[in-house]
């Protein structure tokens, strides 16, 4: 039922469109209807052995031959439909594709090597410690510092919000080294999680349950093949893993809201409402035309930044904004619909519309929350007004 026409876009070309066929195969083999998960972190460390045991985790970090860059819109379509089926999938595939990032992107060939491997393959569970209580889309603002300490450095701080926080076998932590001030003085860092001066001081729970934790630093000492890219880059190697990544938001986003669709359709369809299916009655027509068009926007946004950025552009930073944005925002109406057209039964628990509506909403906060994405947006737009 699902609406598939997108593929034939000039976005893409014959690999993704085969890519995508093939993991709608394998996604509907391995996915039940609705996500049940009793213990999330043995679920989420099952999911992330499967994905890297049947080869999709090798598209989230580069660097094997076969796949030399990362590429966006192969991302983009991986999240896109692991999020139709299941949240908790596309969470464990975006989560091991961000902690990596880093990595891939500026690691030092030791270090790709060291890591990259284990990642592609699930046999280690990446995370990227950016956000702190007090710092979370304002990267400038980190406190979390990084001294030398002799032939290496020390890490004291806290991170909050951390994705994977407390199965991750690795964090990308991202500290003040003091270069410069502002975002000119971070650096980026691999800390194993078995580092004695790393601790989890509190598992945090959500709406939609994932594995999060609050990270405490204390005296962590690592050494300096640690250091991503050189001291200073810090800002520069979240940015950038952040521009390739938040676009994929959107995509998951679009995954969501193409799910809710279909199972207002079918709802729509079967439901009788005065002697007639509820697909009848112009009202419920108006919201599922409005539901159309609003996934259409989106994955034109979503699809743009993602070839934008495959093409080679260096920065796609609006682009990514914007499809982030629209996509989260317009996710959340399309499932708002979903849960009214379907009534009660929206709101049961277990039903897969009100696991998207528990899905969604957090979608609009990470990876830079919506208001900040206007930010973002006009900043980009008045730097094209000559003063």
């Amino acid at each position: 039922m699902t609406d598939r026409s997108f593929l034939k876009w000039p976005f893409l070309e014959p690999r993704h469109r085969e890519l995508a066929e093939r993991l709608e195969a394998w996604a509907a083999a391995n996915f039940a209807e609705t996500d049940h998960h009793g213990d999330v972190d043995e679920a989420c460390r099952r999911l992330v052995s499967v994905l890297g045991r049947d080869g999709w985790l090798k598209f989230s970090a580069p660097g094997d031959g076969e796949n030399e860059r990362i590429d966006v819109r192969t991302l983009a379509l991986i999240r896109e439909t692991l999020a139709r089926h299941s949240g908790l999938a596309d969470f464990a595939f975006a989560m091991q594709g961000l902690g990596a990032g880093p990595i891939s992107l500026f690691g030092s060939l030791e270090q790709r090597n060291a890591w990259l491997p284990r990642t592609r393959t699930g046999k280690a569970i990446a995370a990227f410690a950016l956000s702190e209580p007090e710092s979370g889309s304002d990267v400038a603002n980190i406190a979390t510092a990084a001294r030398r300490d002799g032939n290496g450095f020390v890490l004291d701080g806290e991170k909050t919000w951390i994705s994977n926080g407390g199965i991750a076998d690795f964090y990308v932590v991202f500290a003040r080294t003091g270069e410069a001030p502002g975002a000119r003085g971070l650096s980026a860092f691999i800390v194993e999680a078995d580092n004695p001066g790393i601790r989890i001081a509190e598992r945090l729970h959500v709406m939609a349950p994932h594995p999060l934790a609050r990270l405490r630093f204390e005296r962590c000492r690592v050494t300096p093949s640690a250091l991503i890219g050189d001291a200073g880059d810090g800002f520069k190697i979240a940015m950038t893993t952040l521009d390739v990544f938040r676009t994929t938001v959107g995509a998951a986003a679009l995954g969501f809201a193409r799910r809710a669709l279909d199972e207002t359709l079918r709802r729509a369809a079967g439901r009788h409402l005065f002697g007639a299916p509820l697909a009848d009655l112009q009202m419920v027509q108006g919201h599922i035309a409005d539901m159309a068009l609003e996934i259409d926007a989106a994955a034109l946004l979503v699809y743009r930044a993602a070839w934008t950025k495959d093409m080679g552009a260096a920065r796609v930073t609006r682009e990514a904004a914007m499809a982030k944005l629209f996509a989260t925002e317009a996710a959340q109406r399309v499932i708002d619909a979903a849960v009214q057209i379907h009534g009660g039964e929206g709101v049961r628990s277990g039903h897969p519309v009100e696991n998207l509506y528990r899905e969604i909403r957090a979608l609009r906060i990470y990876e830079g929350a919506s208001d900040v994405q206007k930010v973002v947006i006009a900043r980009s737009v008045l730097s094209t007004v000559e003063h």
